[in-house]
């Protein structure tokens, strides 16, 4: 079965194949996944990492094998939308910031708490690329982009 040892942030040529992740899945060290295309790798970082949506894991042979993200079960939040992410963040959930709404996962208590705010909840099924946390915390990993490219 093939490594990925190492991580990019775009790839650099031609890609190998796709793989479709969750934003939960998308943290990840050492995991068994199968491409879009039916092929088993084994990613075996050195640390835990956070990958988006454009990333790409470096196979050992070099081949590289971009990262989607994945459909997921989520809300459409509108309303005040100050206050809403005021308290979505308050709770250290991952929010993507539109200019008409947020996006959060589906989840029956965060539900509960916004319409009680008197939001408009939605239910959607699509990618879910949250903010990242601010000075580096949370899902903003540093990534090492020393490497050329001359």
């Amino acid at each position: 079965m093939s490594r990925a040892l190492r991580t990019h942030s775009h790839a650099h040529g031609p890609v190998a194949g796709h793989v479709s992740l969750t934003y939960d899945a998308r943290m990840l060290r050492r995991k068994r996944l199968i491409t879009d295309q039916g092929e088993p790798f084994l990613v075996d970082l050195p640390q835990t990492t956070s990958v988006d949506a454009g990333h790409v894991f470096v196979l050992e042979d070099g081949r590289q094998i971009m990262v989607k993200a994945a459909e997921e079960a989520l809300m459409r939040v509108t309303g005040d939308l100050t206050r809403l992410a005021w308290h979505i963040g308050n709770r250290h959930t991952p929010c993507a910031i539109m200019p008409d709404c947020l996006i959060v996962q589906r989840e029956k208590v965060m539900r509960a708490m916004l319409e009680h705010l008197g939001a408009q909840v939605v239910d959607f099924d699509g990618p879910f690329t949250p903010e990242g946390g601010a000075y580096g915390h949370g899902r903003t990993m540093g990534h090492d982009h020393s490497h050329s490219h001359a």
